[in-house]
């Protein structure tokens, strides 16, 4: 039997992350599959320290086991608004609510989330993504043993990108990872390098995900992202919903698409021979998505961790894993199975 290695690359997008659930779950069921190396990002960065802890607590099994625990307590969340208190202040709030989140492009809920801060809760605060995260086993998530691990946070103050990984990777750094500012109070993290604290938003907003710490010379060339946020399309956004959420989609992938134009770049210099031979990293890139399922979705919905939709985005991962490995699955560890100069042009 072929080992085919690979890294992952696993995109945030909130609750919509339980596609790359049902994409994880697919890919543990091929023997042939060795992850070597995850890259995550907010709910990326959850599935992989789920996908990572259960593969160095047991096996693919447990692995897939972990994965299920992780989103049944994401879908037990229910609501991560932090403004869903707001509803108590309306009339009939439920039945509105129900209803513009149906027919209309904003909600109350939504109005509320863009009226007040999350610093606005003083000391009633509360990440409702805490419970869950703290509860990872982080011996296991930090072990030596397994795939590499990383975890990407954007500093609020600089707005550059900071990477976990090792012993690096708390409870506090995945949280920083999933931090929407308009949702969340950045988390607080000692610098390395000087020991003083600092703030850090979603790493969606540097690198969703990040890349280039799976370019190290120890880890597979192959790549393969799990994207959730569609990168193009076809509709002109006209509604002001419609605009902002695809201003957060054009932003979130901003970082990722630059990555892409590096690796054509090198790709190029490489192919040209204006490098030497192993100077640099020849990438094998692949890309598991369902942009058509993503796009109809409403933006809301990666804050509504409802179990029925968290099972269907499962079910559209391993639908979407499954037509991948037929399509593509050949081409792991013998070349890229994605177009980059399609991508980017």
């Amino acid at each position: 039997m072929t080992v085919r290695r690979i890294n992952l690359a696993l995109q945030g997008g909130g609750a919509h992350g339980a596609f790359t659930w049902g994409v994880l779950d697919r890919l543990l069921e091929d023997e042939t599959i060795e992850i070597a190396g995850i890259s995550g990002t907010s709910a990326g960065a959850l599935n992989g320290a789920a996908l990572k802890a259960g593969l160095v607590m047991g096996d693919r099994a447990a692995a897939r086991d972990n994965l299920d625990w992780l989103w049944a307590q994401v879908g037990a969340v229910g609501d991560m608004r932090l403004a869903s208190w707001f509803r108590t202040l309306l009339p009939l709030s439920g039945f509105w609510d129900d209803l513009t989140e149906r027919f209309a492009p904003f909600s109350p809920l939504e109005t509320a989330t863009r009226l007040f801060s999350p610093y606005d809760y003083g000391p009633f605060y509360a990440n409702p993504l805490a419970r869950v995260v703290e509860r990872f086993r982080y011996d296991m998530v930090c072990a030596d043993q397994g795939p590499a691990l990383y975890v990407s946070a954007t500093n609020a103050r600089t707005g550059k990108i900071r990477v976990f990984s090792g012993d690096a990777i708390t409870p506090e750094a995945i949280l920083a990872s999933a931090c929407l500012p308009t949702i969340f109070q950045a988390v607080e993290l000692p610098d390395p390098d000087t020991g003083e604290m600092e703030a850090f938003w979603d790493g969606g907003y540097s690198g969703n995900p990040a890349l280039f710490p799976l370019f190290g010379p120890e880890l597979p060339q192959d790549i393969v992202v799990v994207s959730i946020n569609p990168l193009g399309r076809q509709d002109l956004p006209r509604s002001a919903q419609e605009i902002l959420d695809r201003i957060n989609e054009i932003s979130f992938n901003s970082a990722l698409l630059k990555e892409f134009r590096a690796i054509s770049f090198v790709k190029r210099l490489i192919s040209e021979g204006k490098v030497a031979k192993g100077a640099m990293k020849d990438v094998y890139l692949h890309l598991i998505s369902d942009d058509d399922l993503m796009g109809r979705l409403a933006a809301r919905t990666k804050l509504l961790p409802n179990p029925g939709l968290l099972w269907e985005l499962k079910a559209a991962g391993r639908a979407a894993a499954e037509a991948f490995l037929a399509r593509d699955g050949a081409a792991l560890g013998q070349r890229g199975s994605v177009d980059l100069e399609a991508l980017i042009a």
